[in-house]
């Protein structure tokens, strides 16, 4: 995928698809119009858009995700990690756990995600 960041707009937009998909492209220019006050010709432009960056696909009317949330949202925060800690995992934890305290569930949580890198 071209691009992961997605602006606050965009990002309401792809939940929308995300939430209803698949669906037609009129079903989409309803939608959009109830819930973010668009037109057609707006959510057009940004399906588009979006279908461009490799995140939806728009076959013969019918929206579909290339990409699901999850795996948009693993990309999103593989890059971020990538640019802000240059790609350490490690560095990224200790700069979160030094303001916020893990619960035991998280820490339990982390460590079953570990145990299951591990293993496979």
């Amino acid at each position: 995928m071209e691009e992961t960041k997605l602006g606050v707009i965009e990002s309401r937009f792809a939940d929308l698809i995300w939430a209803h998909a698949p669906l037609t492209s009129g079903e989409l220019v309803k939608l959009c119009q109830e819930e973010l006050t668009w037109k057609k010709s707006t959510t057009y432009t940004v399906l588009k858009k979006l279908c461009d960056r490799g995140l939806f696909r728009n076959d013969g009317g019918t929206v579909t995700a290339a990409v699901s949330r999850e795996e948009f949202h693993a990309m999103q925060s593989e890059r971020f990690v990538e640019e802000t800690f240059d790609g350490s995992l490690p560095a990224f934890l200790t700069a979160f756990t030094s303001r916020k305290k893990l619960s035991e569930e998280e820490i339990h949580q982390l460590q079953l995600l570990i145990d299951q890198s591990r293993e496979g």
